[in-house]
């Protein structure tokens, strides 16, 4: 049997979204922040060119809305664009104020001061950054103020396993009072309680074999809240990031999309440029269309990659705003000041999610949502670059503000039935989770990748119902450890997607299939998807 501790608010998640809900909350709320690997292990750490918002007084509010309902390609909420675009100077602002420190240009006076760039879809320059480290800076930043804040206990190298709601435990209602978390060393199950959970895990780019992201993006939170009975959406949408490093030794190093802002190329292995034959707009292209493009021309000519090339511009230059790119393409031997980049495109981002309402709310009562893990309704059927750490911050807050206003309502949580682990016993085959795991991610990139048919989405889902009985069945028979977690929640993450992707007969933004390859105007709304589980929220 485990423990049990009691907090006011468990956060699940250390990324931007996770350590800012943190920080915004007042100090006399005791909070627990989960983190899977150690605090700043996430994809936030890896986020390299920015954050969007009107900073520029040549800009405007009008115009970073429309680009994003652009790129959204028809399925952004438009309210919830202008909430998070209206909210970006302040979150820059709070961002200052923690510390952060972005790339000044002192002739940017319209800006304030700081150097802003331009990256796909965005019409002007909005893209506030720490040279081509700019999700490191704010994670450095933002943990070095949370491991100073008293009121804040973190459990580092612990997993979420699933949350408790009264609902499971045979309750009237879907509220929420916890959540179960794994100690990876120790092995130990214990139950942090809570009447406030925040889910800030981030995506689940992890369930195809090619990804930009982390070894932790395994869509834990996502696969939580449905299990917990909320509704998700628009997992069909997974974009793929067009340039991602092409070296054997390089494992998922992301080439920024800051560079094509700045007037890098991409090439075929001939030389010749080709994303004006697909896009007016070219290399700034929308992401969904630049991957498509990539996909397109490596199966076209039976290239391994294709080449981003920059070393037209000064050598000082690229060294100055792409430090980390250019140290790292080095250690490979590739001097991109004066050589083209090999890349290829990967899984990156999560458009959808667990269903939100514009305070962070899901469908289970005391259960938010933030971030990557979160559908807002900003992103729509494609994020535009850089809107991401954004509607971290704006809704991290809305989350915070919500909670600190419910807390002195609700009923502290102190008592939930101890994990019990009576009935199981050791794992006698881990080969079964390692074959099934690596089985997942080979199809998913296959069968569900940038380019999908009817065929292939079927074949997936055959695969996926098997994987998933086989999973069942071995979560109930023995111990869980970090690995059999995510392979679970990836699982039923990638049944999300596969289903999700069957029920829209169109192409649109992030998802095309050859069998309906143009946009079908009737079919402009979410695609949402409800648990078997699902009961309508409790106003708190």
């Amino acid at each position: 049997m485990s423990e049990s501790r009691c907090f006011d608010v468990v956060i699940l998640g250390s990324g931007a979204a996770g350590l800012s809900v943190a920080l915004q909350l007042h100090e006399d709320i005791s909070v627990a922040v989960v983190s899977k690997r150690d605090l700043g292990e996430g994809n936030t750490r890896y986020a390299q060119g920015g954050i969007s918002a009107v900073l520029d007084a040549r800009d405007s509010i009008a115009s970073h809305v429309q680009d994003t309902l652009k790129a959204g390609a028809g399925l952004c909420d438009k309210a919830v664009v202008r909430q998070v675009v209206e909210g970006g100077p302040n979150a820059i602002a709070w961002l200052l104020a923690q510390g952060v420190q972005f790339t000044r240009d002192d002739e940017a006076k319209g800006a304030g001061g700081f150097h802003l760039t331009r990256e796909g879809g965005h019409t002007h320059r909005r893209v506030i950054h720490a040279a081509d480290a700019t999700g490191y800076e704010v994670e450095q930043t933002l943990e070095a103020r949370v491991r100073a804040r008293s009121n804040i206990a973190l459990f580092e190298d612990h997993i979420a396993v699933d949350i408790i709601t009264a609902a499971k435990l045979g309750g009237g209602d879907n509220r929420c009072l916890g959540v179960y978390v794994l100690d990876r060393l120790g092995g130990q199950v214990e139950a942090l309680l809570a009447p406030c959970v925040v889910i800030a895990t981030g995506g689940a780019s992890k369930v195809y074999l090619y990804t930009s992201n982390p070894d932790v993006s395994t869509g834990d939170g996502i696969a939580m809240a449905w299990r917990a009975g909320c509704r998700v959406a628009n997992m069909e949408f997974m974009q793929f990031h067009p340039t991602c490093l092409y070296h054997p030794e390089a494992k998922s190093f992301l080439i920024s999309e800051a560079l094509r802002g700045e007037g890098a190329r991409l090439l075929l292995p001939d030389g010749t440029r080709f994303m004006t034959a697909f896009d007016e707009r070219g290399e700034l292209a929308p992401r969904d269309i630049v991957a498509r493009a990539i996909d397109h021309e490596m199966k076209r000519i039976g290239s391994d990659c294709v080449y981003l090339d920059i070393s037209h511009l000064s050598g000082d230059f690229v060294r100055e705003h792409f430090p980390t790119i250019y140290a790292r393409c080095l250690e490979y031997g590739i001097d991109i000041t004066h050589e083209p980049i090999p890349v290829v495109p990967a899984a990156h981002y999560t458009c959808g999610g667990v269903i939100t309402d514009a305070q962070a709310h899901t469908d289970v009562a005391g259960l938010y949502a933030v971030g990557e893990t979160a559908y807002t309704g900003l992103h729509g059927a494609n994020r535009m670059a850089s809107n991401s750490l954004l509607e971290c911050l704006v809704f991290a807050e809305l989350a915070a503000r919500d909670i600190e206003r419910s807390l002195p309502q609700m009923t502290p949580v102190t008592e939930a039935p101890p994990w019990d682990e009576s009935r199981v016993t050791q794992p006698d085959e881990e080969v079964v989770v390692s074959h099934n795991w690596d089985e997942l991610r080979r199809f998913m990139w296959d069968y569900v990748g940038i380019v999908r048919t009817n065929k292939r989405l079927q074949r997936a889902k055959r695969r996926v119902d098997l994987l998933h009985q086989e999973i069942i069945e071995y979560y109930s028979n023995f111990r869980v450890s970090n690995d059999l977690l995510e392979l679970r929640n990836l699982v039923d993450v990638a049944d999300l997607i596969i289903r999700s992707a069957q029920s829209r007969h169109e192409s649109r933004g992030l998802h095309y299939t050859l069998d309906f390859p143009f946009r079908d105007p009737a079919q402009c709304t979410p695609t949402v998807l409800i648990p078997d589980t699902y009961r309508p929220r409790l106003a708190l």
